[in-house]
């Protein structure tokens, strides 16, 4: 008997190794000398306090994945248990597995805890087929460059794949229309309503396992888990993806362009697809969107801004980030650039009670769903833990652990690399440090705030303000050296002295006791 232990974020059917054996045998021998595995393991709670929110989501999705196989014919178990290592053994006994069959996963850590179970029986590993680009064709075409950049990456992607080309040119005569996606919310912005589902009742019962476990741990005097498991409105099924994804075209899809980067009170989701928690569950492939987005934006007379802006998300971002993860190599996570060591603040962990209207706001939605925009996460949460000089490896944890859509691969990037610097600029050539002014202009978050996002310093400084200004003074010497950063710095050369001492001031008494900021 063959085994095919699937994780919980390979949930397709076309996972290479189950197309692999309807290849080799035929659909019906491959049922018949074929058996899957998926494992529902509570202990990645003992390292790692994720959000209840996506716990539900990645645990009801491999639940019905587990029914839908079951009725396209497979033999399939679906394991709950303490640790992996107390399930495969007596698994492969009981099933006479002779070989197990795996695909790569997508997280480095992953591999190296399969490869130290130490099974008995020979295990075979497939390529994962849940990005465009292998490992092996990005590290071919990254080698060339002294200097990675993602527009040349997406630009190869189009190429390689043919999306929104005419022949040998971008649709439209340009590759990127990002000018014209970086609009800032006028007076009553209001997105329309996302595609909500309503749990059924195996959703309902991991909700109720979930919260026992929470419990289990509160009255162990440990830390309990993050976040609300519910109202829970995530789609926990393929075809419940694909309904979101179809929405998102009828709804979304025009309009996603112009306020992409706008943060809006009461918005959470605007015209953001919500696409990227099945995307990474593999309940959709990322090719298969593509296309589709292709086509009927072409169908629809969608604006090119909004229908290159979300593709390139996918092919250009996701693809991109994804590669970087894996040739940056397995040192990567320990990079610290500023040498930032703050503890995370109580209320990160909290979900609330910083005192800053928009950083309330974020983790307010975020305590509910487990989302938040790309803006919000870089421009308020990621922003603030740079300019704060927050642990990158906790901050980035802390991403990881929170988001319904984080993963190693994910939150490495975006986070340490992207969000935090940390990685001294192998993935973005500045710092994306802003000050209170950039979400004052982008955000409806500052009105009515107990701070002033045009002061620097005093009681009511906003201290997006001072850690702004108090991040480019203790990194002066080395941003001057950066091309992108250098009118900042003139800028902050021209605060005089006393001033500067009164907004390093407001930014050390915002931090309060701890190391230093980095």
């Amino acid at each position: 008997m063959i085994g095919i232990w699937i994780l919980g974020d390979q949930l397709s059917q076309s996972h290479p190794a189950l197309l692999a054996l309807e290849q080799q045998l035929g659909p019906s021998q491959a049922r018949r000398q074929c058996r899957i595995l998926l494992v529902e393991s509570s202990s990645v709670l003992a390292w790692r306090r994720y959000h209840r929110q996506k716990l539900v989501l990645v645990w009801s999705a491999m639940r019905h994945f587990s029914a839908e196989l079951h009725q396209a014919g497979w033999s399939v178990d679906h394991l709950e248990t303490d640790r992996f290592s107390e399930a495969l053994p007596g698994w492969i006994s009981d099933h006479g597995i002779r070989q197990l069959q795996l695909m790569e996963p997508a997280e480095r850590p992953f591999r190296g805890a399969i490869e130290r179970l130490s099974l008995p029986i020979p295990v075979q590993w497939h390529a994962s087929n849940a990005f465009l680009w292998s490992r092996e064709d990005f590290a071919a075409w990254a080698q060339p460059y002294k200097q990675l950049r993602m527009e040349l990456f997406y630009r190869e992607g189009r190429r390689r794949f043919s999306v929104l080309m005419e022949g040998g040119t971008p649709l439209g005569g340009q590759w990127n229309y990002d000018q014209a996606n970086r609009k800032a919310p006028p007076k009553g912005l209001q997105g329309p309503e996302p595609l909500t589902f309503e749990p059924d009742a195996i959703t309902g019962d991991v909700i109720a396992k979930v919260e026992r476990l929470a419990g289990e741990l509160e009255a162990a005097g440990e830390p309990g888990l993050p976040g609300l498991s519910q109202p829970f409105h995530w789609g926990v099924t393929r075809g419940q993806a694909l309904a979101v994804l179809e929405h998102f075209i009828a709804t979304r899809l025009d309009g996603f362009g112009p306020y992409q980067d706008a943060m809006v009170g009461g918005q959470p989701t605007l015209w953001h697809a919500l696409l990227s928690p099945y995307l990474n569950l593999g309940l959709l492939g990322p090719l298969e969107v593509i296309r589709r987005l292709e086509e009927a934006g072409q169908e629809r007379g969608t604006p090119l801004a909004s229908l290159e802006g979300v593709i390139r998300q996918i092919l250009g971002w996701r693809e991109y980030t994804h590669g970087l993860y894996w040739w940056f190599g397995a040192d990567y996570p320990q990079r610290n650039h500023f040498a930032a060591d703050r503890p995370l603040p109580p209320w990160l962990e909290g979900l609330g009670g910083s005192g800053m209207a928009c950083m309330d706001t974020v983790l307010g939605e975020l305590k509910a769903s487990g989302y938040a925009h790309h803006i919000q996460r870089l421009m308020v949460l990621a922003n603030y833990g740079l300019i704060a000089g927050l642990d990158p490896q906790a901050f980035t944890a802390w991403f990881h652990r929170l988001f319904i859509d984080g993963y190693d691969w994910v939150m490495q990037t975006n986070v340490l690399g992207m969000g935090l610097f940390a990685d001294g600029g192998l993935l973005a050539s500045k710092p994306y440090a802003a000050s209170g002014n950039y979400i004052n202009r982008m955000g409806t978050y500052c009105k009515g705030c107990q701070y002033n996002p045009k002061q620097r310093s005093g009681p009511q400084a906003c201290p997006f303000n001072a850690l702004y200004w108090d991040f480019l003074a203790r990194h002066s010497d080395g941003l001057g050296r950066n091309p992108r950063m250098a009118l900042v710095i003139k800028q902050l050369e021209r605060i005089d002295a006393e001033e500067l001492a009164a907004i390093r001031a407001a930014a050390a008494g915002h931090r309060g006791p701890g190391p230093s900021p980095g």
